[in-house]
């Protein structure tokens, strides 16, 4: 899952993405409502956690532009304020979701993760084929029923791959979803990931390479 955090905050806004990417998701941060809108021009996002009040840009523009293009993201809506008139108007302009600071942090991972489950095709709590069994939430890997201890981007991509339900993924899919906007997109950091991560999953292979297009699982 690829998430956009939008924090004018700075060290809130990096202090989020520091645990959103303990959770194996990637993250790129804006600190203002023009840079949200750049980087959602050009990434692809599941989930954009913004705050509502932003220099340059307002939240509650940024949300209005991104409702009004139909961007696939869902968006969860920061803010200091939480009385109910300010959660209904956040939510009528477009947002999925709304959370007042302060907040929990394994709140706001909660809300994440289930906002990105309904970015797409609804996907269920614990992605399950061929075998292997992955829970999000409690950030476990199964094969067969054995534990399996994966970094956060082998997490990340095998996440990826159960997502997909048995489509083939792209090297550019794998970077855009499991990598922020700083990896080389001329790396070979996917087929290293992919070698380390079919090692753990271990016999038989359950990863496939489809040449020239990409892998299945």
């Amino acid at each position: 899952m690829r998430v956009l955090v939008v924090e004018d905050e700075r060290v809130l806004a990096d202090a989020i993405a520091t645990g959103l990417r303990r959770e194996a998701l990637a993250v790129d941060v804006a600190y203002d409502g023009s840079g949200a809108l750049e980087r959602a021009g050009i990434n692809e996002y599941d989930v954009i956690v913004l705050d509502r009040d932003l220099p340059r840009v307002h939240g509650d523009d940024v949300c209005k532009q991104l409702v009004a293009q139909r961007y696939p993201a869902r968006i969860i809506m920061l803010t200091a304020a939480g009385e109910l008139d300010d959660r209904v108007e956040g939510l009528s302009i477009g947002a999925d979701d709304y959370l007042a600071k302060p907040f929990a942090f394994a709140e706001l991972i909660a809300r994440v993760r289930a906002l990105g489950r309904r970015a797409a095709a609804p996907l269920p709590p614990v992605l399950e084929r061929a075998g292997v069994t992955l829970d999000p939430a409690r950030r476990e890997v199964l094969r067969d029923g054995r534990p399996v201890e994966l970094t956060r981007k082998e997490f990340a991509v095998l996440e990826v791959l159960l997502s997909a339900d048995g489509a083939v993924v792209s090297s550019e899919q794998l970077l855009e979803k499991a990598w922020d906007e700083h990896i080389d997109p001329f790396t070979n950091v996917v087929r290293v990931t992919m070698m380390t991560l079919r090692k753990k999953l271990g016999d038989p292979p359950v990863i496939e390479t489809v040449p020239g297009v990409g892998y299945r699982l």
